[in-house]
């Protein structure tokens, strides 16, 4: 798909983003995104949809939580997801800081180099990674990103 005609989905704040809604706009990306969804119960990471009106469109966070040594409740965002017509982005913001970790994990060269030219966002001391899913080709190395930003706290 030509990236130019890529559109963003989840548009009115009127729609929740329902796993029929999400299925119709992701076509068949739908499968990849179930069983993306379906694997992260198991990383302790939970979805929250909300519509954001600076975006004007729906987003969702993953998120994880975990009880702090002194029993207060802590939380990261290990990455946003949206949905776009036929395909759905998972965006995983790294701290600056951790590219050189970033860069040891278990992840092939296309990743690896998608580190390195990764670009710091303006003032803010991280860089996203972006990944355009369609199949669930490179779901193993989401969920790998996702551990490592979790744990980045």
């Amino acid at each position: 798909m030509n990236k130019s005609k890529e559109q963003q989905l989840l548009r009115d704040p009127d729609i929740p983003p329902t796993p029929e809604v999400i299925a119709e706009g992701l076509g068949a990306a739908n499968g990849a995104y179930e069983g993306f969804i379906a694997g992260l119960p198991g990383r302790d990471i939970q979805l929250e949809w909300r519509y954001y009106t600076d975006g004007m469109s729906w987003l969702c966070k993953g998120m994880y939580r975990w009880t702090g040594a002194r029993g207060g409740q802590k939380e990261v965002c290990a990455f946003w997801l949206s949905i776009w017509e036929g395909l759905f982005k998972v965006t995983i913001y790294i701290p600056e800081k951790a590219r050189t970790e970033a860069l040891m994990l278990p992840l092939n060269e296309e990743i690896k180099q998608m580190i390195t030219n990764a670009k710091q966002m303006g003032k803010l001391k991280f860089f996203p990674l972006v990944f355009d899913l369609r199949s669930d080709e490179l779901l193993e190395a989401v969920y790998t990103l996702a551990d490592f930003r979790k744990m980045l706290r």
